[in-house]
């Protein structure tokens, strides 16, 4: 504690306020400690607490769409029961207010974390850990390490049976709008949608994968380059039902009809997916689920449970609606 008081250049007293969660520190001063206490490799011994706080801290990257509010619900409808509050911030994608956030996480003193589709640098990660706090993360992005426990749903293979089922309807070209590059469920989505063509005897094709960011105009103007190729494709695998909402604006502005011209396939099921008309065919994942599943998960570490995986993977669903039909 004396090196950390002198390197962080404030009191020995100062140090033991930030290590014990006493609440009058400034906050300047707090970050200051508790990156050095981080960069020293310091690790709070897990003590019991005397009085919980009875709050969860919830984290996303934004609030804005569907996935969110599922999110949201699903950690509430776990939370509420067992007796705890939830504390929800959105932090900027680039992690502008990352570091704010944490100072305030170090002041509530929260009895957990949940972290969702959120990207923890080596450093926030031994600085959460260091504040001796559960934390479970749900469909993370990059790859967090083995001791820490992440919640998600079965990507890959929602992708294949997306793309099976589009083979059995007799289609061969098959374009994919991919998600973003840096999240883990982009890659197994691809992976599982080339894995089905291959199974198929069927060499992906990249000229008709297109990136996409997961948004309905990604959606819209990758679908649009689609269509635009010479042998354009029968159907299309959007990635998400966001992506697969903007496929029906280009084909609709094309002049195709779906699913005599084109079939769409996304992924997600949110509600919007079924009032589509036609109604989307989509691949269900358990998004509520996944969040009461974090939920459940965080409960059992902060009561001391050892022994927990390290991935919980909840199955996909194939749901076949209008917007598919054999080629014509």
């Amino acid at each position: 504690m004396g090196e950390i008081a002198q390197e962080a250049g404030v009191s020995v007293p100062t140090v033991s306020k930030v290590l014990n969660g006493h609440a009058h520190v400034a906050a300047e001063t707090r970050q200051r400690v508790e990156e050095i206490i981080a960069r020293r490799g310091y690790a709070r011994r897990p003590a019991r607490r005397s009085k919980k706080a009875g709050l969860i801290d919830l984290v996303f990257p934004g609030l804005g769409s569907e996935w969110a509010r599922e999110i949201i619900e699903g950690v509430e409808n776990v939370a509420q029961e067992a007796g705890y509050g939830t504390v929800v911030s959105s932090l900027s994608i680039d992690g502008s207010r990352t570091r704010a956030w944490l100072a305030n996480l170090a002041e509530r003193k929260s009895d957990g974390l949940l972290v969702a589709v959120y990207e923890l640098d080596a450093k926030q990660i031994r600085r959460i850990k260091s504040l001796g706090i559960p934390v479970v993360l749900i469909d993370p992005v990059g790859q967090p390490g083995p001791d820490l426990t992440t919640i998600g749903a079965t990507n890959w293979k929602g992708a294949y049976s997306a793309t099976e089922y589009l083979l059995s309807l007799g289609h061969r070209r098959i374009g994919m709008i991919g998600g973003r590059p840096d999240l883990q469920c982009s890659s197994a989505r691809e992976d599982g949608y080339v894995a089905a063509l291959r199974r198929a005897g069927i060499e992906a094709d990249r000229s008709i994968m297109v990136p996409g960011d997961f948004s309905t105009e990604a959606g819209e103007a990758e679908t649009e380059r689609l269509l635009a190729a010479d042998n354009r494709p029968t159907a299309i695998f959007a990635g998400n039902d966001a992506q697969a909402f903007g496929a029906y604006r280009a084909a609709r502005k094309a002049g195709l009809n779906i699913p005599a011209d084109l079939s769409i396939v996304g992924f997600d099921d949110i509600p919007a997916a079924e009032w589509m008309e036609p109604g989307l065919t989509t691949i269900r994942q358990p998004v509520v689920q996944m969040a009461e599943t974090a939920m459940r998960t965080l409960l059992r570490q902060m009561d001391g449970e050892e022994g927990l995986p390290g991935r919980i993977e909840l199955a996909t669903e194939l749901v076949v609606r209008g917007s598919t039909a054999r080629p014509a």
